[in-house]
């Protein structure tokens, strides 16, 4: 079903380009547009009037980077003025957070392919976002404030079906938090764990951070299942976590 929906997407939006082009989603319409939001939890659009306007190479350079952000081109301005595009634009959709990003390319001052790849790489914020140094700028320019970390070894067979279980939770909390796996075995993420005072043999463990507040706790140690993830979620969101003394460390303002 999945292949199906797929097929008849590209059927309906892809028109033959030139060849470097021909390779990437044309829109031709609403609805072909929102069946291209709809279908994944990220998307990447240029809306480009022509292929000679100012970063379109850019853009297309850019794309071809991508390899996890689905990524489509638009000229027709029927699907402009559903967007509130009124100039060409490089704009993420995402469902985590339901939130659209824009980058105005008139009002950019320097464009090239890796700049362009980096605010989509940035913005490729997922249901559950791997976090690395490029996607914490995303989450926390994200209007949600609050993240749920599922803090891991990423390497060892046993977290997959935990990280499973914290992918089928996340959806549920779109809008309210954004849910963040970190990889305890990456290097780079080390400040991560030392601000939540947790050593890699710790692992796995759940914590929250309030980007509000800055402040931070750590869901009590133990099995980790759908159920006791979802009541310290809701722990939060009721306002119950907040009223527990907050998770304390030796540095309670390093930057994550």
């Amino acid at each position: 079903m999945i292949f199906l929906t797929l097929f008849s997407l590209m059927t309906v939006c892809v028109t033959a380009g030139d060849e470097e082009s021909g390779s990437v989603l044309r829109l031709k319409d609403v609805p072909a547009a929102e069946a291209f939001i709809d279908s994944v939890e990220v998307a990447a659009i240029g809306f480009f009037e022509t292929e000679a306007a100012r970063g379109f190479k850019e853009f297309l350079a850019a794309a071809k980077q991508m390899e996890t952000l689905p990524v489509a081109l638009c000229t027709e301005k029927e699907v402009w003025v559903k967007y509130g595009i009124a100039s060409d634009t490089i704009s993420i959709f995402r469902k985590a957070d339901l939130h659209q990003e824009h980058l105005k390319l008139s009002e950019a001052k320097k464009l090239d392919a890796d700049g362009l790849a980096r605010f989509m790489t940035m913005n490729n914020i997922h249901y559950v976002t791997e976090y690395n140094q490029a996607t914490a700028v995303g989450l926390f320019q994200s209007s949600v404030k609050t993240h749920l970390l599922l803090m891991a070894d990423g390497g060892r067979d046993h977290s997959e079906p935990l990280q499973q279980r914290f992918r089928d939770l996340a959806p549920k909390y779109t809008g309210k938090m954004l849910f963040v796996l970190v990889n305890g075995r990456e290097k780079s993420n080390a400040r991560v764990l030392e601000y939540f005072g947790l050593k890699s043999r710790d692992l796995p463990r759940i914590g929250v951070y309030d980007g509000v507040l800055d402040k931070k706790w750590l869901m009590a140690p133990g099995e980790i299942t759908t159920e006791h993830m979802q009541s310290f979620c809701d722990s939060f969101l009721d306002g119950d976590l907040q009223k527990q003394k907050e998770t304390q460390t030796p540095e309670d303002k390093t930057e994550l």
